[in-house]
């Protein structure tokens, strides 16, 4: 049998401090209680950052901007195979809400792997320790 394929997309979403908005899975649901960058699946019809901004308006009722990108993953699960794709992002309005996760935490991002991560979001987590404080204004 084949298996789902499922495109979806993450933020990394910058503060001021360079630290990095992590979201933790709920629990009952695939991955559950695992990290992730906070984001959704990709619609039909709908390029990556059009479907970004619109499930961080739905999960944590964020305005966003979206910067460089940062890596696209495919990584198979028993439940589908996923297509991740990650963007730099800065918040520009409203405030944080847990509508979808179970929690949120701001994490510096030399020790961003500390936490237990889905594994499609691990390649972008190398990528943004080798890259932190060598970039500067990228959104």
């Amino acid at each position: 049998m084949t298996k789902k394929y499922i495109k979806v997309v993450g933020a990394v979403i910058e503060d001021e401090n360079n630290s990095i908005l992590c979201a933790q899975r709920p629990e009952g649901k695939n991955l559950a209680l695992k990290w992730e960058f906070p984001g959704g699946k990709i619609e039909d019809g709908e390029t990556p950052a059009d479907a970004l901004k619109r499930e961080l308006v739905e999960e944590m009722t964020l305005d966003i901007s979206i910067g460089e990108k940062i890596t696209t993953t495919v990584y198979e699960y028993d439940f589908g195979i996923v297509e991740l794709t990650t963007y730099y992002a800065k918040i520009l309005a409203g405030k944080i809400r847990l509508l979808e996760h179970v929690q949120m935490k701001w994490v510096n991002p030399l020790e961003i792997e500390k936490l237990d991560w889905a594994p499609a979001d691990i390649p972008a987590i190398e990528i943004i320790k080798q890259k932190s404080g060598n970039r500067v204004g990228k959104c």
